[in-house]
C-alpha cells in the first residue's frame, strides 16, 4: 500500500508514474499480437518503444522476467507459455505495479485464447482485440486509487523478493541483436531460494561430511599401501575418492539450487552405493550399511529441501 500512496502524490506531468504503453508478442518469432494504442509523440518515448520492438524479436535470448532501463523510461517483460508480454512506464512507476499489470495482461491472455491459436497465426495484431482489455487494466493501473482495492501487492512483492527481474542494459540489447555471437549462455535466471534449514538436514550434513572424511582418510592409506606393496589394487583409491566426491557433491545440493537438484542427488547416491559394494572386501557389513544409509538420508533430505518460489499457476 505504501507503494500506492505514493503514487497518488506525484505531481501531475507528462513525466508522472504512468503505464504508458503495452503489447503482446509471441516468442519465437516476435510476432506482435496485440498492442495498446499509443498516441504520445515524445521523441524519448519513441526511442524507448524502438528498443521495446528490437527485444520483443529476441525474448528467447533472455530470462522470463526482465527490466531495460532507457533514460525516463523503463521496458519490462515477463513470458511464459510462448508469449511475450511488454510494457513501457516511466522509470519512477513502481517495479511491483509494473510486474503486477504484466501479470494480469498475462493471466487474461492465457485464458482467452488457446495457444493452437497463437501458433498458428500469421498476421501481425491476430489478436487486435484484446486492446480493449489492454486499455482498461492500463487506465486502472494509472488511478492508484481505483487500483488499491482491487490487486494483492504482497504477492507479487514476494514474488520478485524471490526472483528478481534480470536488469537489462543497452549493451544487453545490442549483443542480442547480433554484435555477440555468446549471448545464449550469457543470461541466467536468478538463483532460486532454498527452504530453511531444519535439524535433520544438519545432521544428514554432518554424517555426509563424515563418511567423505573417512572416505579420504582411507584412499590415503590405500595410497600408502599401493607405495609400499605393488600387489595392491589401485582401483580400491578410486573407489575411495568416489565415494568421498559423492558425499560432497550431495552436501552442495543440499546447500544449493541447481536444475535437476534430484536427479543428480539420486546419481550421487548410486555412486556411493557402487563404490561401496566395491570395496565389500575392505568393510565389513556394518560399515557399508552405515555408509549407504547416510547416502539415502542425504538424497532425502536433498528432495525435502525444495525452493521457496514456485511457477506461477494460471489455472492452466
Amino acid at each position: 500500500m505504501d507503494v500506492i500512496i505514493g503514487l497518488q502524490t506525484d505531481p501531475p506531468s507528462c513525466k508522472m508514474s504512468t503505464v504508458l504503453f503495452s503489447s503482446v508478442v509471441r516468442v519465437g518469432d516476435g510476432l506482435p499480437l496485440s498492442a495498446s494504442t499509443d498516441y504520445e509523440q515524445d521523441k524519448e518515448l519513441q526511442e524507448t518503444k524502438r528498443h521495446l520492438k528490437a527485444l520483443s524479436k529476441k525474448l528467447g535470448q533472455f530470462p522470463d522476467r526482465c527490466t531495460l532501463k532507457t533514460g525516463p523510461y523503463n521496458v519490462n517483460f515477463t513470458s511464459a507459455l510462448g508469449v511475450g508480454y511488454l510494457m513501457v512506464c516511466t522509470s519512477s512507476y513502481p517495479n511491483v505495479l509494473a510486474f503486477c499489470f504484466l501479470d494480469e495482461l498475462q493471466k487474461e491472455f492465457i485464458v482467452t485464447y488457446d495457444s493452437k491459436r497463437i501458433r498458428s497465426a500469421v498476421r501481425p495484431y491476430s489478436f487486435i482485440e484484446f486492446d480493449t482489455f489492454i486499455q482498461k487494466t492500463k487506465q486502472r493501473y494509472n488511478s492508484p486509487r481505483s487500483l488499491s482495492t482491487k490487486i494483492n501487492l504482497a504477492d507479487m512483492q514476494t514474488e520478485i523478493r524471490l526472483r528478481p527481474p534480470y536488469q537489462l542494459s543497452p549493451e544487453d540489447l545490442q549483443a542480442a541483436n547480433g554484435f555477440s555471437v555468446h549471448t545464449a549462455s550469457k543470461y541466467k535466471a536468478p538463483s532460486q531460494v532454498l527452504q530453511p534449514v531444519v535439524l535433520s538436514g544438519v545432521v544428514s550434513c554432518v554424517l555426509s561430511l563424515l563418511c567423505g572424511g573417512l572416505n579420504l582418510l582411507r584412499g590415503v592409506h590405500a595410497i600408502e599401501s599401493i607405495l609400499q606393496n605393488d600387489d595392491e589394487d589401485f582401483n580400491y583409491v578410486i573407489a575411495f575418492f568416489l565415494g568421498t566426491a559423492a558425499c560432497l557433491y550431495q552436501c552442495f545440493l543440499f546447500a544449493s539450487f541447481s536444475v535437476w537438484r534430484n536427479l543428480k542427488s539420486f546419481l550421487a547416491f548410486s555412486l556411493i552405493c557402487l563404490s561401496n559394494m566395491y570395496l565389500y572386501e575392505l568393510r565389513n557389513v556394518w560399515q557399508i550399511l552405515f555408509h549407504v544409509s547416510v547416502g539415502a538420508f542425504m538424497a532425502l533430505q536433498i528432495r525435502l529441501r525444495q525452493p521457496l518460489g514456485k511457477a506461477p499457476d494460471y489455472n492452466v
